[in-house]
């Protein structure tokens, strides 16, 4: 898989130099586009990575600029509801006793920069365009808990998705084909939910941002899975009576084969 991205990097920054060459000049630019605009998930499915790659365009009367050119590629998940638990010893026992339920959180996030996010931008431009873990907003939906335990609820929040391969953040991660191409691949889990992911490519300089690009990236299931998906969501009742059916047509069969005399 990785040797073929490598094949498909070096044809792609071919491309890229080529439609450089057509567009016409607009000073410093970003261009960036994914490797795929779908992942299937079949049965055997178990995680794939996507190359996002690019250039930075400069016009040739554009003064070149003294600080360091920076790239940010943030991946989002669609966005879902979600609750945490916090485990108490209640008469002996270790259960769930409290939770926090965040609104609108991405299913998946991965964060891959050039550098160290505080040597890009300032906190308020990361906070601004959610780059970052800790730059997420992850709001509590009707707590009135204390600050200190909003912040152990988010921190574990973010540890289980990070555990999970569901979110990441890396730094140094963009490798630079030559002073302007750029390309990096992020790792998709086996676990990752199926919808429309947002592609962010961002472009800073001096800790200012410069330029983004956003594309979309699809993951679906196809097959027999999506068959079952839908059938799942859409008819929850035959559902539900095919699997016992199911289930109970298994039962027979496994009884006749082990049927003793």
């Amino acid at each position: 898989m990785r040797l073929a991205l490598q094949s498909l990097t070096t044809l792609l920054t071919v491309t890229l130099i080529a439609f450089s060459a057509a567009a016409p000049a607009l000073a410093e630019k970003l261009v960036s586009a994914v490797s795929s605009s779908r992942v299937a998930i079949t049965s055997n499915f178990t995680g794939t990575e996507i190359l996002v790659y690019g250039e930075i365009a400069r016009d040739a009367e554009t003064v070149s600029r003294t600080g360091n050119q920076d790239v940010v590629v943030v991946v989002e998940g669609p966005l879902e509801r979600v609750t945490t638990w916090r485990k108490d010893r209640i008469l002996g026992l270790w259960i769930n006793a409290t939770s926090q339920t965040y609104i609108a959180v991405p299913s998946f996030y991965a964060v891959h920069a050039t550098d160290d996010l505080r040597n890009i931008a300032s906190e308020d431009w990361l906070k601004q365009y959610r780059i970052g873990l800790e730059n997420l907003p992850l709001a509590a939906l009707g707590t009135r808990a204390p600050a200190t335990e909003r912040k152990a609820f988010k921190e574990a929040f973010l540890r289980d998705r990070v555990q999970h391969g569901l979110y990441s953040q890396m730094s140094k991660s963009i490798n630079f084909l030559s002073p302007t191409l750029f390309s990096t691949t992020v790792d998709l889990p086996a676990t990752i939910p199926t919808g429309d992911y947002k592609v962010t490519t961002f472009l800073f300089s001096g800790g200012v941002l410069l330029d983004s690009q956003e594309q979309v990236l699809t993951v679906a299931k196809i097959g027999f899975e999506q068959v079952t998906f839908n059938l799942s969501r859409q008819y929850p009742a035959v559902y539900g009576a095919l699997a016992i059916i199911l289930a109970l047509f298994t039962g027979w069969i496994a009884g006749v084969i082990f049927k003793k005399d």
